[in-house]
């Protein structure tokens, strides 16, 4: 396994520019009623990128690496502290957990707040409620399964963003390797394990990559577009399922990839979300 996957913990904000230098180009929005963090997409608006989240008070970022709720986070933490140190081989035990911002390690009255930005790590470890409250917070909501659909499909009404075949390679997902195979030995175990989203495949670098790193997944509408609707990570949308497919989910089903057997409550590495709202007048 080692030959294969190397576990590495890269500071946050220097994986993008190492390696995806000119990914996500920056292009001015067009005049829609949308802020300029989300794309018109018919009636109503869709975040560009998948939400990354910040403290709505003070606007500092929170790990991606770790579900953001108090409670939750401290749990977490403890037992991995832990379990790490029994599962995997040397060099996965080896691996250290990913550091919490001070914000995370000192206060518990923090709010998440989603946001929409490129070269950012997007959030996983989020359940259907917790995606819900930070798309609130940022004065979004989440979009429902239609709107999803319809956004991840573009103007051209396609399968996947880029045609209607599935072609390996052009959007994050289908990935040969499993980042809890990779740490534990298994794909099954520690779906919680806050390392997990690290886990770097030595021929395609990162599994999980930042926002808008992939190109050539982009869902179009008009000379803007939707980053990464296919893969990376899951999206929960207001039904209580998610969408889309992360990295490594065996999925050729596009922007038809849906799970919807587990709880509101659930959460893991894989399930992140991005948010919609109506145009303003």
């Amino acid at each position: 396994m080692r030959r294969v996957v190397s576990a590495l913990f890269v500071a946050l904000g220097l994986l993008p520019l190492l390696l995806f230098p000119e990914s996500a180009p920056a292009r001015p929005p067009r005049p829609s009623g949308c802020p300029a963090d989300m794309v018109r997409v018919k009636e109503f608006c869709i975040d560009r990128f998948e939400t990354s989240l910040v403290d709505q008070r003070s606007g500092e970022a929170l790990s991606p690496y770790y579900p953001p709720d108090p409670r939750l986070v401290e749990s977490v933490y403890q037992a991995w502290s832990l379990e790490r140190q029994g599962v995997g081989d040397e060099t996965a035990r080896e691996m250290p957990l990913p550091e919490l911002p001070l914000i995370q390690r000192t206060r518990r009255d923090y709010a998440p707040m989603a946001v929409s930005r490129a070269a950012a790590t997007p959030q996983g470890y989020l359940s259907h409620p917790l995606a819900r409250r930070a798309c609130e917070r940022a004065g979004k909501r989440l979009c429902s399964e239609s709107e999803w659909v319809t956004a991840c499909r573009g103007e051209a009404n396609r399968k996947f963003p880029y045609g209607d075949h599935f072609e390996a390679g052009r959007c994050n997902v289908y990935r040969h390797v499993h980042p809890a195979m990779a740490l534990h030995g298994g794909s099954s175990y520690g779906h919680r394990d806050p390392r997990l989203n690290l886990v770097v495949e030595r021929a395609e670098g990162p599994l999980l990559r930042p926002t808008g790193a992939t190109a050539s997944c982009v869902s179009r509408w008009g000379d803007d577009g939707v980053y990464d609707m296919v893969g990376n990570i899951d999206e929960w949308v207001d039904e209580e399922v998610f969408v889309g497919g992360f990295y490594a989910r065996s999925t050729r089903e596009g922007c038809e990839s849906k799970v919807s057997a587990h709880a509101a409550a659930y959460y893991d590495y894989s399930t992140g979300t991005r948010c919609c709202r109506l145009p303003s007048r």
